[in-house]
């Protein structure tokens, strides 16, 4: 009797997942997404129903299949940053080069999909959660008493959300990529600096 080794197992199990997003999010760009099922999508991922439950448990995260690594983003962020770096530093510059790259995680993603999300009140509401749930683990990581990380982190978290949503928008005006970066770049750079005189001191790496 043999097994199989742990990193194909887990490589396995990650490509189930992907391939059911997959499917689901075409359904859900297609029919929309109150109007898809789990089993239309188990159907269509040729899988039972209850594994699309295991490694979904919410139907919201078919669709936003991304959402652990973007709540723990801005944290993650702050937490690699070098000594003598400030949090606000790097999570300005982190903001730069995740546009430059057109990075899922500050917003881009093609109109289909937007629009998915828009004309969805339970993706909407999903999104507004996730993006609460990234300023609460902001805060977790940064360095004060309780109020002080938290009015620190809802600063810079409401700064990454205005501008993510500013992608979003942009996008379902239907301007490409590169002119979303080359906008929303220089839209940061005008927020950022309204933040950086309160917070560009503040959370320097040692």
């Amino acid at each position: 009797m043999t097994t199989e080794p742990l990193g194909l197992r887990e490589s396995k199990k990650r490509e189930t997942r992907q391939a059911i997003s997959d499917h689901a999010t075409r359904l859900f760009i297609e029919r929309g997404f109150e109007a898809t099922t789990i089993a239309e999508i188990a159907e269509t991922a040729r899988v039972a129903k209850k594994t699309v439950t295991n490694y979904f448990p919410r139907k919201e995260d078919l669709a936003l299949d991304i959402h652990q690594e973007f709540v723990s983003s801005l944290a993650d962020t702050v937490t690699a940053r070098p000594p003598g770096e400030s949090a606000f530093q790097a999570l300005r510059d982190d903001f730069d080069s995740a546009a430059r790259r057109f990075d899922a995680l500050a917003g881009f993603s093609g109109p289909a999909f937007c629009r998915m999300i828009a004309g969805s009140p339970t993706l909407m509401a999903r999104l507004r959660e996730l993006h609460e749930s990234r300023e609460r683990a902001l805060a977790d990581v940064l360095p004060g008493d309780d109020i002080i990380r938290r009015a620190a982190a809802a600063q810079l978290g409401v700064a990454h959300r205005l501008l993510f949503q500013r992608v979003q928008e942009l996008t379902l005006e239907g301007h490409a990529h590169r002119r979303i970066a080359a906008t929303v770049t220089a839209e940061a750079a005008r927020v950022f600096d309204l933040l950086e005189p309160a917070l560009g001191g503040y959370a320097i790496a040692g």
